[in-house]
Order: structure tokens, then C-alpha cells, then sequence
């Protein structure tokens, strides 16, 4: 009897579940081994795996510690630690007692927090002891010189040894050692750039300089380092980089031939080389291999070579190639891909033939699997943090190398935002692989069959058969492939190559800055619609408003769609619809054909785009279903240039700033695609504010024509407040009445009459409202001109229709297009009478609003519109 029990409980589960357990990819034959772990809440991971720190305790992985575990032989729940929306997660961090503590912990960004006092309380004595060895170790080097001579010590190594500014000064390198040709000062507290510049010249021969992990480094720009190479002419390593005077030494020293011990004092460094069978120059700025040091005869020996995060931007990539070519002992290279080599590791493999591995992978099998980028050999992108920063702010940035996501959903809609949830610490441990050799899934267990009683795991199980010891790792982009851009979305977790992403941004640039079109205004075509019997037009209309209000005795509302003369709808119709209603081309639309071009974020930026290029109203804009490469190149050039780096992402098609993030963090914005295609707009970080606050304005369009364009204003607009005073304080990106103005559907509507506001923003700013608003018009006219450009198949002789434009104003009160609206949303124009700002400034009925629209649309009457 308890086993038919069980059956039966299981037959229910797999019924009630079934579509989940096909979604989550579980195999079948682990429904039952799940159906029981679920049962009973057994979370046995612990028996299996351990969790080890790696990288110092920055980042940790899953090992399995059991003997053995076959592929899909067992089935695991892993516990979310952390299950939020993402406008919660300030919230829920600061208000769940021990929840940071344990985040911080996870995410490993916290091991700088207990260490603290104790290195306060030792920070005295060590500092003296620490003088005290500098002496020492100086005044041996010096003892060293006045028995053998200045050649005697052409190296030293000063590091970690707390030594300020004024303890430099006092050491007096220069005239003591003048023959230096390496110095370290790697881990001091070197902070006065002047000061250092003035002291290192002072060494004619210095070949080799470290000033690593010193605060000066943080605090100077690239001046700091030109003064250094200008006036240090043998200098061929800065900083671990590469200066472009380097020679066949600073190779030998990568190649392990040059240290403290040989330094390579008044040797031929080319003979030094010619046994050197492994080089590694990974990560040393270089731009040029031509160089007498790199040369095939300097190295004929050479069979491993690494040149990965090197621009090596003086080179073609055929020019390369054939240098490579050239070591006919090569057979091993590790090089960014995609990178300096090209974009694909099938034709790097082609034309390097002498190669057998390409990082790290037999390059046979890579032409056999035709695979295009090898990735298994990124380094990881580590939680980066200030000392100072309390631990909530470390969390947030951190978390989007751990969280995932699901939406919930029933039989009547999709949940219009994402759940994002971090796993617990055996789940968080799991790092990446190309090749893994387990799967997660999230999972909801409903155990009333109900989706109130569900609650949610990830599953975790093997697809490999493991053994003791072996790393457990999954893919974070599974079932992603390069159709879907996932050498640039491995950016959110992996240090990719920059200068690649770099080079592709400056292409689409250079693209944007080539195109440049202009429209040749035509005469008017379209005429009135008016009846000649004088009967009003029938109208059909399914939005309750424009029933309610359309008074106009040229108008008449009709509930049949057939005889209809308009059709008013906020529907989509298309020519399926005209059939199941019966609709006839002879009807006039509120919708034009291929509207969408701006009505749909993304295609709105390519229809400005291939108009205009990058005008000045319209916002840098990556749709990133395609064009994530260009965006992370854009992102990198600006962070090289120190410049603001903020962000908006926006679901292509959903209103109401729904599924809407601000952030400046790069992997948010990668992760952030997981929960639908979007764009991402440069954030407008210095908005002009009406008293602290952001705000935008809604303009009323009415287009007659697109080819010829004919189109209007409404003389009504209205002003949309955030309720909250600006900043940029990181954690306010959380704070959806900071940044955003639409408040008629969450927040607090504050609503404020229009002449009032107008008047009011003048007086603070001492500007012309005329004057704004002039170029708010030559600006929308421009957008609508990029679609008769670029889709003239919008026109339609039977459309008519009214569109939001939303406008922001930047700082210096120039506008900038957020976005066009099909159908706007006009509670605000019907419900508010508004005296007209501009004109006679004569009161203007919220009554009538949908009589002028109408009026204008279909009997070409000028009541309450302007001409653009």
C-alpha cells in the first residue's frame, strides 16, 4: 500500500510539473530521485562537494569529494539565498537581519573586513621595523659597491616595504647606485608624482621600473608615465608594461633568462636568446612586434608564446600572421580571440599551420568543430571594492556575477518583470566552463499543485561522469552560441579583450559619422474628409475615452467596425484582423504601415540612425540583441577617457518604463539581456531639473502624411515630475521615483498644470520658454523625417494618426528624444483644462481635446494645433 502511495504522490508531481521538468531540461530518469529530495527537503550536496577559496579568497569553486558520480546518475537542490525584483534589492539587503553579512560573504567580497583592526593595531611598530629594514637592506647594497664597484648592484628590489615619499627621497638611490638598470618599488606608498618623476631620471641606464600597488598610481594621468620614458631613454619596462623602446632584454626577462641573479649586463641579447623555447608576454601593453629582439633567428628555439591582452594595434592581422609564421618551432600560442590574430580561432588555426594547440585547445580539434573562440582560458572578472565602502554597496555591484533569473507565469499572462535570485554557497561556487560537466536549472515545486504554495530551487545534476577531486562547473550561457553574441556576453563575467571590442565600436562609429541625409520639403496632399451631404463621419473606436469625449458634430461613434468611415483602436491591425473583422481598404486607421520604425525602441535608434548618424538630440543607442560588441567597445573607450559611464536599458516594446535599469556596471547591463532584448541608451546624466527633480514632457503629435510629411503639434503638452531630488548616489539607480517620471502607474502622480511650470522653470533657469520649445519642434520634426527617409513604405493614403513624443532637457537645455509612443496615453489632456503656452494663451478644454485631434486628422481644421 505505500508503494502504490508513493506512485501515486509521484504520477501527481510529474503531472502538476510536467512542463516545468521539460522546460528545466531535468533528464527523466532523475524525475523520481527529484520527486523525492522535493518531498522531503533534502539538500545533500554537502556529502558530494566541497567549497574551496581560490584567487587569495576573491572567487571559490565546487570539487567534487566523493568517490565517483556518473553522468545524470543524481540530482541535487540548491537553496537561493537570495531571491529579489531589482528595484527591491537595496531594500531587502538593508532590512533582512544578516542578509548582507551572509551576501558579502558569498560573493567573497568581505575578507578585507576582520583584518582591518588588527593591521590598525600593528601599523605603528611595523611601520618603524619596516624603515629600519629599508636602511638595512640599502646600506648592504652600498657596502656591496664600495668593494666591487657601481657594477656590482645594477638591480635592487625595494618592495613592501611602506616606503613613503620622504624615506625615498632620503634613501638617495641615484648617487649611490648610478649603474641601475631594474628597480622595484612594487607595494610602497609612493604618492607624489613630481616628487618620483624627479628621482628616477636621475638614472641614465635604467633599463627596468616597478612602482606597482603604489598610490601613485591611482592619483596620476598618462603624464606621470611620459615623463618617466621621455627622460629614462634605456627604460623598456614601466609598470610590468612594455615601453616601445624595448629590445631583445626586456624579452629575455619575460623568457626567465634575465633576474637579480643575471642581469644581462654587456650581453649580446640576441645569442641570450637563442635558446628560449617559451615566452610569455601576456598582459604588456605591447603594440609592435617588429622589433630586432623578436626575430625569428634571435629566437629559433621558441615553441610557446604567449601574447594574450597585448592591442599589438601596429600590426595587420596578415602582417601578424606572417611574423608568427615565420618561428618555425612554434607550436603553441595563446592569443586573445577574438583579438589582434582575427575573430576566429578556425582562421588563426588555417594560417598558422606549424600550430598544434591554440590556447590550450589541439587546433585539430578545433578545425574539426569548427569552433570560432576559444574562452576557456579568460582570466575572471573579480568583485572589485574601496576600503571604505560599506558592504551593501560591494553586494550590489558583486552580485551580477552570481544572480539568475526566471519569470513567473500562469495560464492567463507572463509576469511583466524578472525574479533575480542568488544561489545558495555550494550553487554560487560553480564556476564557468566552456565544456561543463554539470547543468543548473531553476525549478518551481508546488507541492498543493498551486502556484501560491510553490516555491523555488535551482537543480542541479551531471552531464559528465566525474571523478574525486574534479572541478564541478557549469556553462553561464548555456545553450548560447555565437548567433547570440557569446564571445562579448562572457564579458560580464571574463576580462575579454579590450582593444578588440574597441576596434568594433570605432567602425560603428565611423559609420554613424558617414551618414548625414536631408528631406526636400513637398507641398501638402491630403484633404479633408468631411462628407459632402454633411453627414458626420463614423467612428469606431475601443478606447472608452475618445468614446466618451468625441463630441465634434462632424464625428458620429459607431459600435460596428464595418461601417465605420475610422477605425480608432490601440490595437495592432494588421491584414489578419481586417479579415476577421471584415474591415475594407477603403477605411481610414489610426496606424501607419511600418510604424514601428518609431514606435519600437530599438528600430526608432536604427531609423535615426541610418537617417542622421549620432545628431545631438538623440542619445549614443546599442540595440543589444545586436550590437552588444559595439556597446562594449563604446564602454571601455569611455572608461579610458574617465568619462561618465551611465546607462539606460529598455525592453524594445513595453511601456510604462517596465523591465527599465539605470547602472554603470558592465555585467549588469550584459546580464540584464537574459530578461528580454533591449537597448541601451547613454543615460543623460546632467538632465536640466525643475527644482531637484528630473522631469520630461510629453508632446502630442498628429501626422497626416508621411510622404510628403505633413504633421502637428497639439498647442497641450504636459510635464511629468520625478518625486524625488536627483543624484547619482548608487544606490538611488534603485530608487524608481529618483530617476523616472511616469507615476501614473506606480508612485506618486504629482500632477502640475503646465503654464504654471513653464513659468516657474523660466523664472529658476532665467531662460525663454519660446525658445525651448522652438527647438523641441525643429527636433521632432527631424524624427519623423527619418522615417519618410528611410521607410518611405510608411505612407499610406487611408492612415491618420496621433503619437507621444517624449522629450527630455539636458543641462544646457537643449532636448534630447526619449521615445515615440503609438496611442499615447492622454488621461492628463482630458482631464486637466490647460491654458495654451504658446499662442493667444486662450484655455483650452480637456473636453475637447479629442474633438481638435480629430478635427485636425480628418478635416484639416487648425483648432488648438501648430504646423511643424
Amino acid at each position: 500500500m505505500a508503494n502504490a502511495g508513493t506512485i501515486q504522490t509521484f504520477e501527481k508531481f510529474v503531472n502538476v510539473h510536467g512542463l516545468l521538468l521539460t522546460a528545466a531540461g531535468i533528464p527523466q530518469s532523475l524525475y523520481r530521485k527529484l520527486f523525492e529530495k522535493l518531498s522531503t527537503e533534502t539538500f545533500d550536496g554537502g556529502n558530494y562537494f566541497q567549497v574551496e577559496p581560490v584567487d587569495d579568497g576573491r572567487q571559490r569553486r565546487l570539487v567534487l569529494t566523493s568517490d565517483s558520480i556518473g553522468k545524470e546518475s543524481n540530482v541535487f537542490l540548491v537553496d537561493h539565498a537570495l531571491s529579489f525584483r531589482l528595484s527591491d534589492a537595496p531594500k531587502q539587503l538593508q532590512e533582512v537581519p544578516g542578509l548582507v553579512e551572509r551576501m558579502a560573504s558569498l560573493m567573497c567580497v568581505d575578507i578585507d573586513v576582520n583584518s582591518d583592526l588588527e593591521d590598525a593595531d600593528n601599523e605603528g611598530c611595523e611601520l618603524e621595523d619596516n624603515r629600519l629594514s629599508v636602511t638595512e637592506i640599502v646600506e648592504g647594497e652600498v657596502q656591496k659597491v664600495k668593494k666591487d664597484g657601481h657594477g656590482a648592484v645594477v638591480w635592487l628590489e625595494l618592495e613592501d616595504l611602506d616606503i613613503d615619499d620622504d624615506v625615498f627621497l632620503s634613501l638617495d638611490l641615484p648617487s649611490k647606485f648610478p649603474d641601475l638598470i631594474a628597480l622595484s618599488l612594487c607595494g610602497n606608498k609612493l604618492k607624489a608624482p613630481e616628487t618620483i618623476v624627479n628621482e628616477i631620471v636621475k638614472f641614465k641606464n635604467l633599463k627596468a621600473l616597478w612602482l606597482n600597488n603604489n598610490p601613485i598610481l591611482q592619483n596620476c594621468d598618462d603624464s606621470f608615465s611620459d615623463a618617466i620614458i621621455h627622460n629614462c631613454p634605456s627604460l623598456e619596462i614601466l609598470n610590468s608594461t612594455f615601453t616601445r623602446k624595448y629590445t631583445g632584454w626586456a624579452l629575455g626577462f619575460c623568457g626567465g633568462i634575465y633576474d637579480k641573479d643575471n642581469p644581462g649586463c654587456g650581453l649580446d641579447t640576441d645569442r641570450s636568446l637563442q635558446g628560449l623555447t617559451s615566452l610569455d608576454l601576456s598582459n604588456r601593453g605591447i603594440h609592435s612586434l617588429q622589433n630586432k629582439g623578436f626575430l625569428p633567428d634571435a629566437m629559433p628555439s621558441l615553441s610557446y608564446l604567449n601574447l594574450r591582452g597585448n592591442p599589438l594595434n601596429d600590426h595587420s592581422i596578415s602582417d601578424l600572421q606572417e611574423l608568427l609564421n615565420a618561428f618555425t618551432s612554434l607550436h603553441a600560442l595563446e592569443v586573445d580571440i577574438p583579438g589582434p590574430l582575427g575573430d576566429s580561432a578556425v582562421e588563426i588555426a588555417e594560417s598558422i599551420p606549424n600550430l598544434s594547440l591554440l590556447n590550450g585547445v589541439s587546433t585539430t580539434q578545433i578545425l574539426e568543430s569548427g569552433k570560432g573562440v576559444i574562452d576557456s582560458v579568460l582570466l575572471p572578472r573579480l568583485p572589485e571594492w574601496n576600503a571604505g565602502d560599506p558592504l551593501i554597496d560591494r553586494v550590489l555591484n558583486a552580485m551580477w556575477l552570481y544572480l539568475m533569473s526566471y519569470r513567473l507565469a500562469d495560464e492567463e499572462k507572463i509576469d511583466e518583470t524578472s525574479i533575480w535570485y542568488v544561489m545558495d554557497e555550494l550553487g554560487s561556487a560553480l564556476r564557468h566552463s566552456d565544456e561543463p560537466n554539470f547543468r543548473v536549472s531553476p525549478f518551481l515545486y508546488m507541492p498543493d499543485g498551486t502556484l501560491e504554495s510553490a516555491v523555488s530551487f535551482t537543480i542541479l545534476w551531471p552531464t559528465k561522469n566525474i571523478q574525486y577531486g574534479d572541478e564541478c562547473t557549469r556553462d553561464y550561457l548555456f545553450g548560447i552560441g555565437e548567433e547570440k553574441q557569446r564571445s562579448a556576453r562572457l564579458t560580464a563575467w571574463f576580462h575579454t579583450p579590450h582593444s578588440y571590442f574597441i576596434r568594433e565600436y570605432e567602425k560603428h562609429w565611423q559609420n554613424l559619422r558617414s551618414t548625414s541625409s536631408s528631406l526636400v520639403n513637398k507641398a501638402s496632399t491630403t484633404c479633408s474628409l468631411a462628407h459632402s451631404d454633411g453627414h458626420p463621419l463614423r467612428v469606431y473606436t475601443d478606447i472608452p475615452s475618445v468614446e466618451e469625449l468625441l463630441t465634434h458634430s462632424g464625428f458620429i461613434i459607431t459600435t460596428d467596425p464595418k461601417e465605420a468611415d475610422i477605425i480608432w483602436t490601440s490595437m495592432q491591425v494588421d491584414e489578419e484582423t481586417k479579415k476577421a473583422v471584415g474591415l475594407n481598404d477603403q477605411q481610414y486607421i489610426n496606424q501607419f504601415p511600418f510604424e514601428a520604425c518609431l514606435v519600437m525602441k530599438h528600430h526608432l535608434a536604427e531609423t535615426v540612425q541610418k537617417a542622421y548618424g549620432s545628431p545631438e538630440w538623440f542619445q549614443p543607442t546599442y540595440n543589444l540583441e545586436t550590437q552588444l560588441t559595439a556597446f562594449i567597445g563604446d564602454y571601455y573607450v569611455r572608461g579610458n577617457d574617465k568619462t561618465d559611464n551611465l546607462w539606460i536599458l529598455k525592453p524594445w516594446n513595453m511601456a510604462r518604463t517596465i523591465d527599465t535599469t539605470v547602472t554603470g556596471n558592465l555585467s549588469a547591463i550584459i546580464r540584464l539581456m537574459e530578461t528580454g532584448p533591449k537597448i541601451c541608451q547613454k543615460y543623460i546624466e546632467q538632465p536640466a531639473l525643475f527644482k531637484g527633480r528630473k522631469f520630461d514632457i510629453r508632446y502630442i503629435v498628429l501626422v497626416r502624411s508621411i510622404s510628403p510629411l505633413e504633421l502637428f503639434i497639439t498647442d497641450v503638452f504636459w510635464v511629468r515630475l520625478a518625486n524625488n531630488t536627483y543624484t547619482l548616489d548608487e544606490k538611488s539607480l534603485f530608487e524608481y521615483e529618483t530617476h523616472f517620471t511616469v507615476m501614473n502607474y506606480r508612485g506618486t502622480l504629482n500632477h502640475m498644470n503646465t503654464p504654471e511650470f513653464v513659468k516657474e522653470f523660466e523664472q529658476e533657469h532665467q531662460v525663454k520658454w519660446i525658445e525651448i520649445h522652438s527647438r523641441v519642434k525643429q527636433m521632432i520634426r527631424k524624427v519623423f523625417e527619418s522615417a519618410t527617409l528611410v521607410h518611405p513604405e510608411m505612407q499610406s493614403p487611408t492612415a491618420r494618426a496621433m503619437y507621444g513624443v517624449d522629450v527630455m532637457l539636458d543641462s544646457s537645455f537643449k532636448p534630447k528624444l526619449l521615445e515615440v509612443t503609438y496611442c499615447p496615453d492622454c488621461t492628463r489632456a482630458c482631464k486637466y483644462d490647460m491654458e495654451a503656452v504658446m499662442g493667444g494663451g486662450e484655455t483650452i478644454k480637456a473636453r475637447d481635446f479629442y474633438n481638435y485631434v480629430f478635427g485636425c486628422l480628418f478635416l484639416n481644421e487648425t483648432t488648438h494645433v501648430s504646423p511643424l
